[in-house]
């Protein structure tokens, strides 16, 4: 009996066994979490790109979209952006319709982008080919404005 003295027994002689650790080391996951965060903090500001426009601001509500939208920008000097590069005005047509055969014909939404310090003019000789060439979906895009 002396040499069973520092081990509880059950029953004749077996031993008990210990309860299974039923808990989750989390402090891994946690390191990863933090990890992954910065990742995407640092990486998130470097994913936006696209032609400097101050829009102007609307309290409408966003659209829904599912794919990158056809967009068009015109800037303070009334250059036209079609995505990210400059077009001529006279090559706009044509190379919208070309772009907008991929994403659906003429039936494609058209997102404009217009600073709010841009020439009306300019503005309005884009939407006017958007509207001969057969566009009629088009979209203007604003900020959310923010309460003044």
């Amino acid at each position: 009996m002396a040499a069973n003295a520092g081990t509880p027994t059950i029953g004749k002689g077996r031993r008990r066994r210990r309860a299974v650790m039923a808990e989750i080391n989390v402090t891994p996951m946690v390191d990863v979490m933090l990890v992954l965060l910065i990742i995407f903090m640092v990486s998130a500001p470097l994913l936006t790109v696209g032609v400097p426009i101050d829009l102007p601001q609307s309290q409408a509500k966003s659209l829904d979209q599912d794919k990158e939208p056809l967009t068009l920008s015109v800037n303070t000097q009334g250059k036209v952006f079609l995505q990210n590069e400059e077009i001529e005005l006279a090559n706009l047509v044509p190379k919208l319709e070309a772009v907008s055969q991929a994403r659906g014909g003429k039936e494609a939404r058209v997102y404009v982008r217009g600073d709010k310090n841009a020439n009306y003019g300019s503005m309005m000789a884009v939407m006017g080919r958007l509207s001969a060439a057969g566009f009629h979906r088009v979209a203007l895009v604003t900020e959310f404005e923010q309460g003044k």
